[in-house]
């Protein structure tokens, strides 16, 4: 196995990765609320963890990838308040909630097949895990961290934080501070501290989605899915759970609290989150109404966007930036990373028509340790394509006559490409389909016909072919072996 640093949320540090049993990987990683299209700020995580699923994957783990789908108990206010998300949009639109729930969870799927993000080993809906959710609170009562209070049931932050004192470790928040003046008046609310949340809420006659428990017909809290279905498939202890910077707080952190208070210790070894998207430098998001859906930078339908973006420009642009790192939105960025993108992909194609020379001018064993190197500190994605960036410079050099590699140097450099290009970074070739050898064999005839016409100094046609050519898009460059072309 390669050695793997990677940045402990929780510890606030680089740490050697060292899977809970040897060679294999849980990993959990908090999926869509599915009551709209997927936007921009849902890419980022997808695309982040979909990179480190492959990354261990290559370098040689076993690794079950579980990623929820969040289709109950998300309020609006991402607390206790408020109706639910889904069930909102439900009676807006005059549709079941779970059929809400698989619009939206169908949309999602298809934008992430479009960005190539590997679908996870298990994929668990939070409605059909009541059950364990059920039992995870009665856990935490019986533990005497959780109370009911008519009909719901809330986890005491105080009494919690009293016993374990870590409340608020993991995204730095000063608990003490919060409890201290955050009391509501006697008789203002459920909770004794409004510090407090729910594990379990009980239903207002109008809310739709209900199961029943011992408190009460209700629906369970937003952050006891997580720990019940993370528990249920991946064990008591796992290694990596991941999700955004914007749930530090409050949801992982009560799925730290939730775990300690039944179990004696977190969930996982190490946390990992991505940084934000942002517009104007504001995160980007649904409840701020700044957001741009996937679809529409796919079709260019959008005020603020000048042109329609391919799914592998919006991973690019995602890839050459750390996860840890904010990235802002702006159309000069995209074009910046679709040109870069373009250019990685048309230095593989040229890779595939070099023509090897008996001795190298120039070393090439270095790139593939490189690339690793950039992975292994963190998942160094912009040092990767870095590298690849410095590896299209050097074909294109050799395609131009100045410099040579050995058939041996080209099929590394070939291999290099695919590992961390494609199979890690997860780029595919868009201009690449079913009919390439088509387009191939048609282009080939009409350079030879070209040719022939030069041949017969027919400057008239041989000008003509090359014109037309290039009203469609196509370079033609003249060289010592003959015409090579380019879209």
């Amino acid at each position: 196995m390669q050695p793997l640093l990677i940045y402990n949320t929780l510890s606030h540090q680089k740490e050697l990765f060292t899977p809970v049993t040897p060679d294999h990987v849980g990993m959990y990683v908090c999926g869509p609320t599915v009551y709209g299209d997927g936007h921009l700020g849902h890419a980022r995580p997808a695309i982040t963890f979909d990179v480190l699923f492959r990354y261990l994957t290559h370098i040689g783990y076993k690794v079950r990838y579980v990623r929820n789908i969040t289709d109950v108990g998300h309020l609006e206010h991402d607390a206790d308040e408020g109706e639910d998300k889904i069930a909102k949009k439900a009676r807006l639109e005059q549709l079941e909630p779970m059929e809400v729930a698989q619009y939206y969870t169908n949309r999602y799927h298809a934008a992430m097949d479009r960005l190539n993000v590997l679908r996870p080993s298990i994929e668990p809906l939070a409605s059909g895990h009541i059950i364990e959710q059920i039992e995870l609170v009665k856990k935490i009562m019986d533990a005497g961290f959780a109370y009911e209070s008519n009909g719901s049931v809330y986890f005491d932050v105080r009494k919690y934080h009293e016993h374990f004192k870590n409340y608020g470790q993991l995204s730095g928040r000063v608990i003490d501070e919060m409890l201290s003046t955050t009391r509501e008046l006697d008789g203002q609310s459920e909770k004794r501290e409004t510090a407090d949340f729910a594990l379990w809420k009980k239903a207002s006659p109008e809310h739709i989605m209900r199961w029943p428990s011992p408190w009460s017909v209700g629906f369970p809290g937003w952050h006891t899915e997580c720990t019940a279905m993370g528990t249920k498939y991946l064990g008591e202890m796992f290694d990596i759970h991941g999700g955004g910077m914007d749930l530090m707080f409050p949801h992982h952190e009560s799925e730290i609290a939730q775990k300690f208070a039944c179990c004696g210790h977190g969930p996982c070894k190490y946390w990992m989150h991505n940084n934000m998207i942002t517009i104007n430098g504001q995160k980007m998001g649904k409840s701020l109404g700044n957001f741009i859906t996937l679809d529409e930078f796919f079709t260019g339908n959008h005020k603020l966007l000048e042109q329609a973006y391919t799914p592998m420009t919006i991973r690019f642009f995602i890839l050459q930036a750390h996860y840890r790192s904010t990235v802002d939105f702006s159309n000069e960025a995209l074009v910046a990373a679709e040109k870069g993108y373009n250019r990685l992909m048309q230095a593989y194609k040229t890779l595939q028509r070099l023509q090897p020379a008996k001795s190298s001018s120039v070393e090439v064993k270095e790139y593939r340790q490189k690339c690793y190197d950039a992975m292994n500190d963190d998942l160094n994605t912009p040092i990767v394509i870095s590298h690849l960036f410095d590896m299209a410079k050097l074909i294109n050099t050799v395609n131009d006559r100045k410099a040579t590699l050995t058939q041996a140097d080209i099929d590394e450099l070939k291999g290099v490409m695919e590992t961390f290009a494609f199979e890690v970074m997860g780029l595919r070739d868009e201009a690449s389909t079913d009919n390439t050898a088509l387009i191939d064999g048609l282009m080939k005839m009409i350079l030879d016909m070209r040719a022939t016409a030069k041949a017969n100094k027919d400057w008239a046609t041989s000008d003509k072919i090359r014109d037309a050519l290039g009203a469609l898009g196509v370079t033609v460059k003249d060289g010592k072996d003959g015409a090579t072309y380019e879209l």
